[in-house]
């Protein structure tokens, strides 16, 4: 058996199989090749942990004749490269080479669900995972012809409307549940609470990515990309705080200095009017909140897409899907287009 060598980020090593494996071979054909796609190591979050099952070289190659280019990239390719299985596979994926060669519209149509480069629709990005358009944005690319970086920097970000509105939709689902870390604890289900206050913990992560304007990976990595933020007014402490809290007393304290602080990243933003981030009780009730439907409505208001106004508070696809199998599937996800609609 292959004895594998000291671990190094599959992006590092992608890079050299690309130069000095693939590169010699596509010679003055155009083409852009990357880490792109699937993965945790197209956004760099892997470790040695990873090498254990579908990890080692590979790459995204976009040509216009990739039939020929396959056959020419195959011809060459080692069993191994700097130690490393060329082909490998898991208990899922069968053991094969991971170049893959494509156009760009037919790999775009693969892994988004629709050809990016000839545009993007409301529908497009209110279907399409978050996670989906990290594989387009933030892998590495080691050649581009430049039919590659148009569509990335198409993907970049939501436009500024929807964008509000994700934010709008994301408020909203902190709002619908702000009381009931209380209310649970109340009837004595405190269980119930430690459950509630972590739903919270994570939609409030979401929310900062959104405020930052970084899409959010799928839920593996979604503490890691929240972490890379970077958190100098401490809402990362409070979040540790509300799911490490021992009692009620201690958790909502930092669930609510936590509604605080992104109360005052959304101030920052400068999208609304300036908006009170104290907290307060939640009607009659012994319950703190910062009644984040106040935060809604404001950007809510600041939207005037025909479009996102009739579809209403719901969201993107992450904000009311969490079917792993739904949102890593275009052909899944694609199905839900009539939602927006």
């Amino acid at each position: 058996m292959l004895r594998m060598p000291e671990f190094v980020h599959a992006q590092e090593l992608s890079a050299g199989f690309y130069a000095d494996v693939v590169a010699p071979v596509l010679g003055s054909t155009g083409h852009a090749a990357g880490l792109l796609g699937w993965g945790s190591d197209v956004l760099g979050y892997d470790t040695a942990r990873s090498m254990d099952h579908d990890w080692g070289p590979r790459l995204i190659v976009l040509v216009d004749e990739p039939a020929t280019v396959l056959k020419q990239v195959e011809a060459v390719l080692p069993d191994e490269y700097r130690g490393f299985p060329v082909r490998f596979g898991s208990d899922v994926h069968a053991v094969e080479h991971r170049v893959t060669v494509a156009t760009l519209s037919d790999w775009l149509r693969g892994h988004l669900g629709f050809d990016a480069s000839q545009g993007v629709g409301v529908d497009d990005w209110l279907v399409t995972p978050q996670q989906q358009f990290l594989g387009v944005v933030k892998g590495q690319v080691y050649a581009d012809d430049g039919r590659l970086a148009p569509v990335r920097a198409a993907l970049a970000w939501y436009p500024d409307e929807i964008w509000r509105w994700l934010m709008a939709c994301q408020w909203t689902r902190i709002a619908q549940e702000e009381p009931f870390m209380q209310r649970t604890h109340e009837v004595g289900d405190e269980l119930g609470s430690r459950v509630v206050a972590a739903r919270l913990v994570r939609e409030v992560m979401r929310l900062a990515l959104l405020q930052s304007r970084e899409y959010a990976p799928y839920t593996k990595w979604l503490g890691t990309a929240f972490a890379r933020l970077g958190h100098p007014d401490g809402l990362d402490r409070a979040l540790t705080d509300t799911v490490a809290a021992g009692n009620f007393a201690d958790r909502e304290r930092a669930l609510v200095a936590a509604y605080e602080l992104v109360g005052r990243r959304h101030n920052a933003l400068g999208i609304t009017a300036e908006l009170d981030v104290a907290p307060r009780l939640f009607f009659d009730r012994p319950a703190l909140v910062l009644d984040a439907a106040r935060f809604a409505t404001a950007c809510h208001a600041t939207v005037s897409d025909p479009q996102l106004k009739r579809v209403g508070p719901i969201g993107s696809i992450d904000q009311f899907v969490d079917s792993t199998d739904v949102l890593s599937n275009p052909s899944a996800y694609r199905r839900l287009l009539g939602v927006f609609r």
